[in-house]
């Protein structure tokens, strides 16, 4: 027995120099050049309803996800990020949470997520949740409670007020979903404040028992495994406590009927701010991420959100760089290099379950593929972390009802015909070209469109030209090459209105990225030798585009990466 405990310690010294490294290398810590993990990953949304169905109900789950873990991991995808798949009654598709701390039934259950968590750890794959922070169901236990009487415990976690008079709600405030922003509730003759839906009651993040409430919740989560949150809607976390008026930003109205608002006091106010300070602070506990959805109006607002110092949201979302709907080098330029400067560092998005899919914006009807290699192309060799969309890489297009009655999403019940709702980008993920899809044996939540047939990864993956492979090419350049990786970025060609192109120099290494915006041949200069290059040679390329010394010739939407030469 002694000199097996002998064997053990002189074993256990024997490990203490790797130690460390091996703690590092589990905890997410910085790499040996000082970078986060989430730095050098790529990310990519999950839309669980539609990935991939274990047990046939036509919906997709947690069970689902694991099952093709194998396949985000060969694509090169470090982190998922799953939209809430908490308890819900499914009012806005999971939007509104009746439980933080469960899984709803549809997607399974917590041991179907621990089931996940333990297959991604496997695979060196990180789980980011959609965490729903402005506001909960109606059917939440908080608000049942607070709704109960005005003395409830619970009353000052959500927003009640007094009306101005009989029916007249306490201001003009419009919910973003129409019609007003306040519902009146006879069992304490008050109303309550919901920005969105009404099944979508505000949390007043003004009291200190919310707060702690909800970063209890992320403690929970970070404990279970999971490695950060995207937060939703955190624009809209606090309002004007004496409840002033919106001013009308323009005449008319929207597709609701209502009239085009400013949100002047209940959005974006200041104290937004003290709350991601505080969700960053328990982040850091755990070397956990948080991702923002934050609309602004340019990269100073965009700024802010970084925090001084870095001290709030790691990856506050550029969606200034969606709003380039179009194949504009000077566009793109001009956001790249604005979000190149900002304060902390650049997260790229082309598409998400609430934006037309980039494969619909970008593509001309002709050359959709090439296109999307483009884009591909793009977002993936700039400087910043990448979030991909579920089936971006195989070319999956927006696909909208074309009836009312087949509308599922709330919006596009509402606001149809002007607005057809969200359902066209959150269509079942199309895995071969079997009945469905493949995405399940049952009746599917919503229509497989008829691209499936044409666009699916079990063919694409057998095709060395496909819009998938094309992917795969430049996640697996994007994680090998340290250029990529960590390099500045550099624009260079900058009059030309066809051709984007820039550097990505890191010490001793540099690449080249050159992507043509047309539907015609282009040759272009790469300016190389005044920035102290002398050639360049072909890492990842389409069709026939090439170089010769420090020229390159690129055929129609052509994409040319190379490395540079001294």
């Amino acid at each position: 027995m002694k000199k097996t405990l002998r064997w053990v310690a002189l074993w256990v010294l024997s490990c203490l120099p790797w130690l460390p490294a091996y703690a590092q290398m589990s905890s997410g810590a910085p790499d040996g050049g000082g970078h986060p993990w989430w730095q050098h990953a790529v990310f990519y949304e999950i839309y669980p309803r539609s990935f991939a169905d274990s047990n046939n109900d036509g919906v997709g789950d947690l069970r689902g996800i694991a099952a093709k873990l194998d396949y985000l991991k060969d694509l090169g995808v470090d982190a998922i990020w799953i939209s809430p798949c908490f308890p819900s009654p499914q009012v806005d598709f999971g939007y509104d949470v009746s439980d933080y701390e469960n899984i709803d039934p549809m997607y399974g259950t917590l041991a179907d997520f621990d089931f996940l968590a333990s297959e991604a750890k496997k695979r060196d794959i990180h789980i980011i949740l959609d965490f729903v922070v402005n506001h909960t169901s109606d059917q939440h236990k908080w608000f049942l409670d607070s709704k109960s009487s005005r003395t409830s415990p619970y009353r000052d976690w959500y927003i009640w007020r007094d009306g101005k008079g009989p029916g007249q709600p306490p201001n003009n405030w419009v919910s973003t979903f129409g019609g007003s922003a306040w519902k009146f509730d006879p069992t304490t003759d008050q109303y309550y404040y919901h920005f969105f839906y009404p099944e979508q009651p505000d949390l007043n993040w003004r009291n200190p028992a919310v707060k702690d409430a909800m970063f209890d919740v992320t403690r929970w989560w970070y404990k279970r495994g999971v490695s950060g949150f995207r937060l939703d809607a955190v624009d809209t976390l606090f309002e004007d406590p004496n409840l002033k008026d919106n001013p009308i930003r323009k005449p008319g109205k929207n597709a609701f009927g209502d009239p085009f608002e400013e949100n002047k006091y209940n959005g974006k106010l200041p104290e937004v701010h003290d709350v991601l300070r505080g969700l960053r602070q328990v982040a850091n506990e755990y070397d956990a991420v948080l991702i923002g959805e934050t609309w602004t109006a340019d990269v100073a607002e965009l700024n802010q959100y970084y925090g001084k110092g870095n001290n709030e949201l790691q990856l506050p979302m550029d969606f200034l760089f969606t709003m380039v709907n179009k194949l504009s080098p000077a566009e793109f330029r001009k956001q790249i290099a604005a979000v190149d400067a900002a304060s902390g560092w650049p997260t790229f998005v082309i598409s998400n379950h609430d934006i037309v899919r980039s494969y619909d914006r970008y593509g001309d009807g002709k050359h959709n593929d090439q296109i999307a290699k483009l884009m591909a192309a793009l977002y993936l060799t700039l400087r910043g972390t990448p979030i991909m969309y579920y089936g971006e890489e195989i070319g999956m297009k927006t696909t909208p009802p074309t009836r009312q009655e087949d509308v599922k999403d709330p919006i596009g019940r509402k606001g149809w015909p002007k607005e057809k709702g969200r359902d066209g980008e959150r269509t079942p993920m199309q895995w071969d070209d079997s009945e469905n899809a493949g995405f399940t044996k049952g009746t599917p939540w919503l229509p497989v469109p008829p691209t499936y047939k044409t666009h699916n990864v079990a063919d694409e993956s057998k095709e060395p030209d496909s819009i998938l492979e094309f992917y795969k090419s430049v996640l697996k350049l994007r994680h090998t090459n340290s250029a990529l990786l960590n390099g500045d970025y550099k624009a260079i060609n900058e009059s030309n209105t066809n051709v984007l192109s820039y550097l990505r120099v890191y010490q001793d290494q540099a690449v080249v990225v050159s992507l043509n915006m047309t539907d015609t041949p282009q040759n272009i200069d790469l300016e190389l030798k005044p920035n102290g290059f002398t050639s360049a040679s072909g890492l990842l390329a389409t069709g026939k585009s090439a170089a010769k010394g420090d020229q390159v010739s690129l055929e129609p939407y052509g994409v040319f990466i190379g490395e540079l030469h001294k």
